[in-house]
C-alpha cells in the first residue's frame, strides 16, 4: 500500500514500496538458525544446559529442546517458543543423567513446527542418538534426495535429518566413524553436536564457517556455539574448536580427530558484526572490540556532521560507543528498544505496521529534538526498517539523520545458516548507495568496504583473510550444489 506522501516518486521507489507492501513489518534483519549447548560428566547437566541456552537464545527465539542422558536411557523434551515457553511445567525435572544437548532455534518462514524443533533423536538397530545442529548444507536437497531412492524416510524439512540418517546408515558399529563417513558427505556451514547413551561428540564445517567453542566446568566438558554460554554456567573457556576438528568425549575424558584436511579458514564475518553477543569470544576476537574497532573506522573514513551519536539497539551500540569516540561526538540513547516484543506481525494496515515499530522501538524525543543525529546500524537488509527508524527520529525531531553502517552493502543471501532474504528482495542488490539513501530518506548513508570491514581484524589491503564475505562480495567458499540441483539424481551408497 502506497503512502500518499510518496506519490509522484520514481518507478525504481515505486518497485520498493511495492516490496514493503509484499513483505509488511517482516523483520528486516538476517537471522541466525540456531545455537548449540553440550555438556558431559556433570550431575546437573540438564540444568547447566538450560542456563547455556538461555545464554544463547538470541541466536534463535521459535523451538527450543533438550536431551540428556544417564548411561542407560535417554530423555528428552522440545517444543516451539522461548525456552520459558517450553520448559514452563517441570519439564526439566524429567530430564536426567550426567550429559546433555541442547538447542535453540530460528526457523524460515512456513518451517516453524515441532517436527523441526531439535535435537532430532534416532533409534536404530546399533544405538541411539540425538542430533543438535547450527548452520545450513548447500547439498542438503540434493542428498535428501538420494537418501530417499534408498528408502529413508523424513519426518521433519530441517538439514539436521539428512545428517542423522547419513549417521544412520554408515554401515558402521563405530559412532565416531559413522559421524566421520556421514561429515564427508555433506557441504557447507555446521556445528553439530551429537549424544548417544556414553558419549557426546562435536564437530565443525572445515572451513570454520559456524562457531564452536570448547570449556570445562571442574571436570566436566562443554561445548556451545558461543564463549557467552560457558561465561554463564561458570565454565573456563579452553579454545575454539578447529575448523574440521571432531572432539568426541567419553567417561574416559577427550580425544580430538581432524575429519577433514585443512582448507582456507572462511569464519563467518557476520558473527562478529551482528549475531554474536558482544560478551563472547569467536575465534580470538572479542565481538565488541571488534565492533568498535568497525565505528571508529565509519568515523574515520565516513564522517558526518552531526550532534549526537546513536546505535540501533542492541547490536550497534557497540560500534556506535567507537564511532562516538573516533568523532568526539556524545553518545546518546536516542531509542530505545522493548525487548519483550519479539517480532511484529503483519498488520492490515500502514498505520498499524508502523505502531508495530514503535512497539519495538521508541525514539527519545529530549534526546533527538532539534539535533543532527548520527545513527549506527550494523546493516541494511530490505531497507523497511531503516526508513522506519528514520522517520522515527524525525517525528521525534531531530532535524538531521546521517545513517552509518558498520558493515559493507548486503548484496547476496548467505546459503550457510543464516536466514536471510531472497537476492532480488535486498535493497543493495538492485539500489546504489544514493538511491538507498533516497528510499530510506537519510540526509547521508555510507557503508563500510570489504576492506575496511577488514581492516578492524587488523587486516591489511591486499591480505589474505579467514573470513566468509560471501553476502557482500557474491564469492561463496563452496558450491552451492541444491541452487543447480536438476531432478536426474543416480544414488549414492553411504560408506560403502
Amino acid at each position: 500500500m502506497r503512502n500518499a506522501e510518496m506519490e509522484g516518486e520514481t518507478d525504481g521507489v515505486d518497485e520498493w514500496h511495492n516490496m514493503q507492501a509484499a513483505y509488511g513489518d517482516v523483520d528486516d534483519r538476517p537471522h541466525e538458525e540456531c545455537g548449540v549447548f553440550g555438556i558431559y560428566g556433570h550431575e546437573q547437566a540438564v540444568a547447566l544446559t538450560y542456563y547455556g541456552l538461555v545464554a544463547l537464545q538470541h541466536r534463535g527465539q521459535e523451538a527450543a529442546g533438550i536431551t540428556s542422558t544417564d548411561g542407560s536411557h535417554m530423555f528428552s523434551h522440545k517444543g516451539l517458543g522461548l525456552l520459558t515457553d517450553v520448559f514452563k511445567s517441570g519439564e526439566l525435572e524429567q530430564l536426567k543423567g550426567h550429559a546433555a544437548i541442547g538447542h535453540v532455534r530460528y526457523s524460515t518462514a512456513g518451517s516453524n513446527t515441532i517436527q523441526n524443533a531439535q535435537p532430532i533423536a534416532l533409534s536404530t538397530h546399533a544405538r541411539n542418538f540425538a542430533i543438535a545442529h547450527n548452520g545450513n548444507l548447500v547439498n542438503a536437497r540434493w542428498l535428501r534426495i538420494q537418501l530417499e531412492q534408498e528408502g529413508s524416510l523424513f519426518q521433519t524439512t530441517a538439514d539436521t535429518e539428512v545428517i542423522a540418517h547419513l549417521i544412520a546408515k554408515a554401515g558402521v558399529d563405530d559412532l565416531t566413524e559413522a559421524v566421520i563417513l556421514a561429515a564427508n558427505r555433506i557441504e557447507g556451514g555446521f556445528a553439530f553436536l551429537i549424544l548417544s547413551d556414553d558419549e557426546l561428540i562435536a564437530l565443525r564445517d572445515p572451513l570454520g564457517l559456524r562457531p564452536m567453542v570448547l570449556g570445562k566446568l571442574n571436570d566436566a566438558y562443554i561445548v556451545a556455539s558461543e564463549s557467552c554460554a560457558l561465561e554463564t554456567v561458570g565454565a573456563t573457556l579452553i579454545r575454539d574448536i578447529e575448523p574440521g576438528e571432531l572432539i568426541r568425549i567419553t567417561s574416559a575424558g577427550l580425544t580430538s580427530t581432524r575429519f577433514a584436511e585443512r582448507r582456507q579458514r572462511r569464519m563467518c564475518t557476520f558473527e562478529h558484526v551482528y549475531f554474536a553477543r558482544p560478551d563472547s569470544d569467536v575465534d580470538g576476537w572479542n565481538v565488541h572490540s571488534v565492533r568498535k574497532r568497525l565505528g571508529k573506522l565509519l568515523a574515520e573514513r565516513h564522517p558526518a556532521d552531526g550532534d549526537i551519536v546513536i546505535g540501533v539497539p542492541d547490536s550497534s551500540v557497540s560500534a556506535a560507543a567507537g564511532y562516538a569516540e573516533a568523532s568526539r561526538l556524545p553518545l546518546e540513547m536516542g531509542l530505545i528498544k522493548n525487548k519483550y516484543i519479539a517480532r511484529t506481525f503483519i498488520q492490515p494496515s500502514q498505520a498499524l505496521r508502523d505502531t508495530g515499530v514503535r512497539l519495538k522501538l521508541n525514539a527519545v524525543r529530549s534526546i533527538v529534538e532539534g539535533k543532527r543525529v548520527v545513527l549506527i546500524d550494523d546493516s541494511i537488509v530490505r531497507g523497511t526498517t531503516s526508513r522506519r527508524i528514520v522517520r522515527l527520529l524525525r517525528g521525534a525531531g531531530a532535524t538531521q539523520v546521517h545513517v552509518r553502517i558498520s558493515s559493507p552493502p548486503y548484496v547476496s543471501p548467505c546459503h550457510y545458516g543464516i536466514d536471510t532474504a531472497k537476492e532480488d528482495e535486498l535493497i543493495a542488490a538492485k539500489h546504489s548507495i544514493e538511491e538507498i539513501r533516497d528510499l530510506i530518506e537519510a540526509d547521508s548513508l555510507e557503508f563500510l568496504t570489504v576492506d575496511e570491514l577488514m581492516a578492524g581484524f587488523n587486516f591489511a589491503q591486499g591480505d589474505p583473510v579467514p573470513f566468509c564475505n560471501a553476502c557482500f562480495t557474491r564469492r561463496y567458499p563452496t558450491e552451492l550444489v541444491d541452487q543447480g540441483l536438476n531432478e536426474e539424481i543416480e544414488p549414492i551408497r553411504i560408506g560403502g
